[in-house]
């Protein structure tokens, strides 16, 4: 195969999604349902809503990804699997385009479906990682998928913006039309850029005709239980899977809960969407540096700096009192954001077994779904426990301002201890030797370096 072509063509995916992923799951959908599709509705209700839609979709998700993967890895149809999932959610996100003022079960519907089109289709988009970068390239590809989708997501989000910042000059009546077109847009992104994958990725070898629905469902769950136990006896993909969890739940509840935190503070929700912007244009250049760096150093090492980061971040988040400095702290996250998820995608490919990449990248994108669970959770039970020990009986405005600001801020520093439980499991993690600049592996274990297919 043309290696370089199937470098581009898998790395332009993450290109295409993250316009999903930026403009639909982080910027417009979660506001445009609560004004739009769901207006007039309790504030308190419209946000249950949109919390069940996002919790119902992420645990299908989760539960689908294991038997997806065994199922894609029984019969070598990756590609046609990420085609159908990805076109899926592409349709489903267009779909908002056209559903009316009020209309918040179908707006609801066709954001789940989105997301699991999002999710289903990266549990193929990961497991054909090892597919196309050779071992000793594993960090740099990972680490320019992620590059490009920051870069990507970014650009069509902020054209999306100034959409609606200036309807007028799109030829639009309205900041509401130019929401809804932005949906339009995003399916059309992500479902046009898909295709340079589906074209310039080869399918792995030894690829098997696709059997029918029912034994392909019955293969899948067969080859899962065979997952689970070798998990079970794979002791470092386990142990990372472990240390993964942990430190990942800490990146995504600083990622989903950022701009709430902001909120908390009386940060203008402007300044908010300007840092989100941020982050995306400051993670393209910093993502490769970190492909470089997990190249220099091994992945572990480099996501051991990644998480330093976050920890720093943390306190520091803790303690902000300028927007100034929420800016800054875009900037810092931005930095590491991409390369911790990227390193840990290309170590993780290190660690599994050859031949069963989907099947065990089912599990990692599982694993993934459910992160974003504890430390949401974490922080919304510490807030309220704070907020009640620090209000008193009976509170003047100014008073609650000032217990709640102080309550967001300790629920905030609560995350600090899902990145020392990941730290502290990574510690354990060793990686296999694999070629490098120099010929040695940084702090990897001597053992062989897994065989990618072609």
């Amino acid at each position: 195969m043309n290696r370089r072509r199937a470098v581009w063509g898998w790395a332009l995916y993450d290109w295409a999604n993250s316009a999903f992923a930026t403009t639909v799951m982080a910027g417009f959908f979660p506001v445009f349902f609560k004004q739009f599709w769901a207006a007039g509705a309790d504030t308190a209700w419209s946000t249950a809503k949109l919390g069940f839609t996002n919790a119902a979709a992420g645990l299908v998700a989760a539960a689908l990804a294991p038997v997806l993967g065994a199922a894609a890895d029984a019969s070598f149809a990756r590609k046609r699997f990420l085609a159908a999932f990805a076109f899926l959610g592409a349709a489903a996100t267009a779909g908002l385009f056209f559903i009316g003022e009020g209309n918040w079960p179908a707006a609801a519907l066709a954001y789940a479906t989105g997301i699991l089109g999002f999710a289903g289709a990266n549990v193929f988009y990961d497991a054909l990682l090892p597919a196309v970068a050779p071992p000793e390239r594993l960090e740099a590809v990972s680490s320019l998928g992620f590059a490009l989708g920051y870069l990507g997501g970014g650009l069509l989000f902020l054209l999306n913006v100034l959409m609606t910042l200036f309807p007028a000059a799109f030829g639009l009546p309205g900041p509401e039309a130019a929401v809804r077109l932005s949906f339009l847009t995003v399916a059309l992104w992500w479902a046009g850029f898909s295709v340079f994958l589906l074209r310039w990725v080869p399918e792995p070898r030894g690829a098997a005709p696709v059997p029918g629905l029912t034994r392909l469902a019955a293969e899948g769950f067969r080859r899962l239980a065979f997952t689970f136990r070798g998990i079970r006896g794979h002791r470092p993909a386990l142990l990372f899977l472990a240390a993964y969890w942990c430190y990942i739940d800490g990146v995504d509840t600083i990622i989903r809960m950022a701009v709430d935190y902001g909120l908390a503070l009386g940060f203008p929700a402007t300044d908010l969407v300007a840092a989100l912007l941020l982050v995306q244009f400051v993670g393209f250049p910093a993502a490769l540096a970190f492909g470089r760096l997990g190249t220099a150093w091994g992945p572990r090492r480099a996501i051991f700096l990644g998480i330093g980061v976050y920890v720093g971040a943390t306190v520091w988040g803790a303690f902000l009192e300028d927007r100034r400095e929420f800016y800054a702290l875009a900037v810092l996250i931005g930095l590491v954001q991409g390369g911790v998820q990227a390193l840990s995608r290309s170590l993780y490919a290190r660690l599994i077994p050859g031949g069963r990449e989907a099947e065990f990248f089912g599990f990692y994108n599982m694993i993934g779904k459910f992160a974003a669970i504890l430390g949401p959770a974490l922080m919304g039970a510490v807030g309220l426990a704070a907020s009640r020990i620090l209000l008193p009986e009976a509170p003047s405005s100014e008073e609650m301002l000032r217990a709640g600001r102080l309550a967001a801020r300790l629920s905030l520093a609560s995350v600090l201890l899902l990145f020392a439980a990941g730290a502290a499991l990574l510690y354990f993690v060793r990686e296999p030797a694999s070629p490098g600049p120099g010929g040695t592996g940084g702090d990897r274990a001597a053992s062989a370096p897994r065989s990618a297919p072609a």
